[in-house]
Formats: structure tokens, C-alpha cells, sequence
């Protein structure tokens, strides 16, 4: 399910640190990977040969570090429209993931890795896998951590029972059969959904949203899950996800990136969105169903 994985270089140290993450992905069966610096077309103006040969080094020295975790990997270069390359290239390499980078809370204005996180996320056609990149400052310098720490330890899993969050509980019991992971199942119901006209209700969607957690909870146990919580909590969707996020149990969020109710605006329009912008902590984004 995760074998083939697109990795989005653009040769600085951020991206090398983003190379520690993706060597934790072996645990989930992650055995390809395809170092991908795209030059954008619009940007280089007719220097692709010579950036090209300029970054060339640098990726064979990434694509060492990936060999000695284990990866069979390959590299390339190409010119073009960041998301339609790296949506070409998914689909002439049948991959399954595609790892990408974002520094602090900006995707929009954050140019890293040779194109912006947003763009990525916005057109993939893939799972994404979000790594958040720490820059600070230290003896005068930059310094770059990017925040993976025992990646697969405790996972936070917001469902809105949508056939795209069931097409990411696909992907959440992979990787509990090969992590034994911890999981939390989180359902919001959302407030503005539900007043006034539907709150004399609550109590009875509390109840089928609690049978319908319990059945995935099973389903996980099966799996192999080391153990299983569920909550469901009234309010906002966005804030309630962000405040369980900074939760320093957990580790990675998994979550359907379209679906109904809350998470049923267009990627990355409204709660994916700040999920994507805010999270301090790793996001894996599984779009729709195709």
C-alpha cells in the first residue's frame, strides 16, 4: 500500500532531515523511493542544465543516505508545474505516497523543497504525507528539526464516517498491522452543523457515532493496535483537531482529506486547510476515493 513513495527534495538541509523521516517508513513497508527536484518552469528562466547539474551531487548524496536505510531509489530533474510533474511522475512509477515538506504555519507563502506545500496537497492525487520543518536559531545560524519523533508511536485518527475517511482508515489499520500503533479515534460533532435545529438531537447522534467508533476500534484491535481510544466532542471541528493535536501523546494525524460534513470542502478549504497550516504535528492527507 506504501511501497513506492515520491520524495520532494530540494537539496537544504531541511530536506535532509525530512530524509530521517522517510527512512521511519520501512516500518509500513516503503521500499522505493523516487527523489524528486522539480525545477519550476516559470522560475528558471532557461537555466535548467546548469541547476540541474549544480543540485545533481547533492541528490546523489540523499539518495546514498535513502540506499543505506534500505530504499531502492531513483532521482530525477524535470522542468514543469510542481504538482502536474510530481502527479505525472506518481502515475508513470505507480506510487502510493508522496512526502513533502512545510515550514511553521504558512503553506501558502513558504516556498520549500522547490514548490509550495500547498500546491502539492491541493492537487494530489496521492496520499500526502506532511513533515513539519522546526527552523531555529542556534549559535548564530539556521537549524532545521524536522518533527517525526517515533512516528508511528500514538495516532490521532478525526473521522466524519465519509467514504473518504474510511478510505484513510484503510490506511491507518496498514499501518497499525505493521506498527501495532496506539490510536485515538476522534469524531467532532460540529456545532454550527447541529444548532439550533438539530441540537435536541444530540444525544442520539452521540449514541450512533459512539457504536459506529467502537465498530472501527474493533476493527483496529483486530489489527493488532497496541490500544484504542475514542472521543467524540461538540464544538468546532477545526479547533477541537488542533487542540487534541498539540496533545504531546501523539505523533502523526491520519485523516480523509474531502468528506462530508466537516472536512467536505474542497482540499484544503476550510478545516484541512488549517489542519495542513496549524498542526504541529505530522499529517498524512488521503484524498478521495478516485
Amino acid at each position: 500500500m506504501l511501497s513506492r513513495i515520491i520524495v520532494t527534495t530540494d537539496g537544504s538541509e531541511a530536506s535532509d532531515r525530512i530524509l530521517e523521516c522517510v527512512k521511519t517508513l520501512r516500518r509500513v513497508g516503503s521500499r522505493e523511493a523516487l527523489l524528486l527536484r522539480v525545477f519550476d518552469v516559470r522560475d528558471i528562466d532557461g537555466l535548467h542544465e546548469t541547476l540541474q547539474k549544480s543540485m545533481l551531487p547533492k541528490l546523489e548524496q540523499q539518495r546514498s543516505s535513502l540506499q543505506e536505510a534500505g530504499f531502492e531509489v531513483d532521482i530525477a530533474t524535470p522542468v514543469g508545474i510542481v504538482y502536474a510533474e510530481i502527479n505525472k511522475l506518481a502515475r508513470r512509477h505507480q506510487s502510493s505516497l508522496i512526502v513533502v515538506g512545510s515550514h511553521g504555519e504558512s503553506l501558502v507563502r513558504e516556498l520549500l523543497l522547490g514548490s509550495t506545500a500547498h500546491s502539492i496537497l491541493q492537487n494530489a492525487t496521492l496520499p500526502v504525507l506532511l513533515i513539519r520543518v522546526e527552523i531555529t536559531e542556534q549559535n548564530g545560524g539556521k537549524r532545521c528539526r524536522a518533527i517525526c519523533e517515533d512516528l508511528f508511536r500514538h495516532i490521532l485518527f478525526p473521522t466524519d464516517f465519509s467514504d473518504t475517511a474510511e478510505q484513510a482508515f484503510l490506511y491507518l489499520q496498514h499501518i497499525v498491522q505493521n506498527t501495532s500503533s496506539q490510536v485515538t479515534l476522534l469524531h467532532v460533532q460540529d456545532q454550527v452543523r447541529i444548532e439550533p435545529h438539530l441540537k435536541d438531537r444530540l444525544e442520539e447522534f452521540n449514541r450512533i457515532d459512539s457504536e459506529r467508533l467502537q465498530r472501527m476500534a474493533l476493527r483496529l484491535e483486530q489489527c493488532g493496535a497496541r490500544s484504542i481510544d475514542t472521543e467524540i466532542h461538540y464544538g468546532s471541528p477545526t479547533k477541537i483537531i488542533l487542540e487534541r493535536a498539540r496533545d504531546e501523546r501523539f505523533s502523526l494525524i491520519v485523516m480523509g482529506s474531502q468528506g462530508r460534513g466537516f472536512i467536505r470542502e474542497i482540499f484544503l478549504g476550510s478545516v484541512a486547510n488549517n489542519i495542513a497550516r496549524l498542526a504541529p504535528l505530522p499529517v498524512l492527507f488521503v484524498p478521495a476515493p478516485r
